[in-house]
């Protein structure tokens, strides 16, 4: 099993975020919709081994919530607790800094997801109708179409 302690997050400058679009990509389909979201909060690489395996976005909103916008682990690199170590440590890190609550949303199509942030302790609270309609191609995983955003919370106090 992979050692996840040598796992480190490692903040991006807003001048390079560019060099990173190709990571978001991979978990955002919409180059379009990336673009709008690319330069706002904090953008993380995510090393292994001192090897680049993915990145994660974070914007800021009101009331000390930040919302978890984007996390992209390489194919190859998927599956093996990563995602799991980086919610650990970016909740701890956002904790730290004075947020209370983190949110995450996720398509109602994406089955995986919607498993992996609830057993990170995420608890469903809203749902967002058609937000998938807005992206120019219509998106389906597991046989079921993108239609609606699945929002999760968790409480870091």
């Amino acid at each position: 099993m992979n050692n996840l302690n040598m796992i480190k997050l490692e903040e991006i400058e807003q001048e390079n975020r560019y060099k990173y679009l190709h990571f978001l990509l991979l978990a955002d389909e919409s180059e379009e919709v990336v673009r709008t979201y690319m330069n706002e909060g904090d953008l993380f690489a995510i090393y292994f081994n001192q090897q680049i395996v993915g990145t994660v976005l974070f914007t800021h909103h009101q009331n000390k919530v930040v919302e978890l916008k984007n996390i992209a682990i390489t194919e190859n690199d998927r599956n093996k607790g990563f995602g799991k170590v980086v919610i650990e440590q970016s909740c701890n890190l956002y904790k730290q800094n004075g947020f209370t609550s983190m949110i995450v949303g996720t398509a109602n199509s994406s089955i995986g997801n919607l498993a992996f942030y609830q057993k990170a302790g995420f608890r469903m609270v809203h749902i967002k109708k058609d937000f998938f309609l807005k992206y120019e191609s219509p998106i389906y995983e597991n046989g079921i179409r993108a239609l609606d955003m699945v929002m999760f919370e968790k409480n870091l106090s």
